[in-house]
């Protein structure tokens, strides 16, 4: 009996020091079950909870390596397709939309294009033009023509130039004829009409500006500046032989298709997507600068028109500071008819045709 006592108290020890900790609280909490029927299914809720995080700490302690290598290998997985991801965006030139635009309308100033354009390249529609036969669209394409004050006289008196007035603007709507928007995203509607009126020769613009454009270069004119008024209207054609001109222009240039098309979009509208095809729109320098570029907006004739184009109903359609907008670069000589009432208002604002219309809603 002795020995069978001795030997039942070395196995319990032994057993004491086997057990862990999830044993012992087990143990602790069964005494409190047995000693409080009530708390049976809260304690046996503990045991379960307990149970469980130790079975999962054991099997982590105990393949401490195999754990580790999954996981590194995820980490990889995961660092390398994102930065895979990302290497390709920057490479392309792309980023998400939403960043671009918060980009550009915080630092429009300084992102007014996506591609870096040598001076060098830049060109202007009439150096575009030159010397390019488009036999296919079977459209002349030689310089553009330029008309002063002068010849404006001399067409009017001559009876050439059809004149039409403007209608009231005592309340202006979205669906007034001057205040159609063209531009990437709103085409010329297929519908859409208008008079042309010769101003002379082959120059003509929606017969309803005339008048206000004569009133202009007059106005001009008193005050010592002598406006130069070229490439009013294009039709589909012209327009498409100006700018195919141009993206194989920037292609001989060493860009590729898509560039060349990017860049030329930022300085040649669309075909179909541009107010020259309205008749509404105009290009105007002056005899002293025959330019169409960036210089023009600080000469004397490009500051008095920012000064008092409002005045016979245009507005510089392309300002300095809303490319991110209008999406096309500064074009201090782009000059687009709207009639008075909403001249005076986006001028005076300093907002663009996009602005003033999306009030109008």
């Amino acid at each position: 009996m002795g020995g069978d006592n001795g030997c039942s108290c070395v196995f319990y020890g032994d057993d004491k020091m086997k057990r862990t900790w999830k044993d012992n609280i087990t143990a602790i909490i069964k005494q409190k079950i047995k000693q409080n029927r009530r708390l049976k299914l809260p304690m046996t809720v503990c045991i379960i909870v307990i149970t469980i995080f130790y079975n999962t700490c054991y099997h982590f302690a105990h393949n401490t390596r195999r754990f580790a290598s999954v996981l590194a290998v995820i980490v990889f997985f995961v660092a390398s397709s994102s930065f895979s991801f990302l290497s390709e965006e920057e490479r392309m030139g792309i980023m998400p939309e939403s960043q671009e635009w918060a980009q550009i309308q915080e630092n429009y100033e300084y992102v007014p294009t996506t591609f870096h354009i040598p001076a060098a390249d830049m060109i202007d529609d009439n150096d575009v033009l030159e010397g390019y036969d488009n036999k296919e669209l079977e459209v002349e394409v030689s310089k553009i023509d330029q008309y002063s004050l002068d010849d404006f006289l001399e067409a009017e008196a001559a009876g050439e130039a059809q004149q039409v007035k403007s209608p009231s603007l005592a309340k202006l709507s979205k669906d007034d004829w001057q205040l159609v928007l063209v531009n990437k995203q709103h085409p010329v509607p297929d519908d859409y009409t208008f008079t042309l009126g010769t101003i002379k020769g082959k120059m003509k613009c929606d017969a309803r500006i005339i008048d206000d454009l004569t009133e202009m270069m007059k106005a001009a004119k008193a005050d010592g500046i002598n406006l130069m008024v070229c490439s009013p209207y294009r039709d589909y054609n012209r327009q498409t032989v100006l700018f195919n001109r141009k993206i194989d222009y920037y292609m001989e240039k060493g860009y590729s298709y898509l560039e060349a098309y990017k860049i030329s979009s930022m300085t040649v509208t669309v075909p179909g997507a541009s107010e020259h095809q309205i008749g509404l729109a105009l290009d105007i320098i002056s005899s002293t600068y025959y330019a169409l570029d960036e210089g023009f907006g600080e000469t004397k004739a490009g500051i008095w028109l920012r000064e008092h184009c409002d005045e016979y109903g245009f507005i510089l359609r392309y300002p300095l500071g809303k490319e991110y907008i209008t999406g096309i670069q500064y074009e201090p000589w782009h000059f687009r008819y709207v009639g008075r009432e909403a001249a005076h208002n986006i001028m005076e604002r300093g907002i663009t045709l996009e602005e003033f219309l999306e009030d109008l809603d």
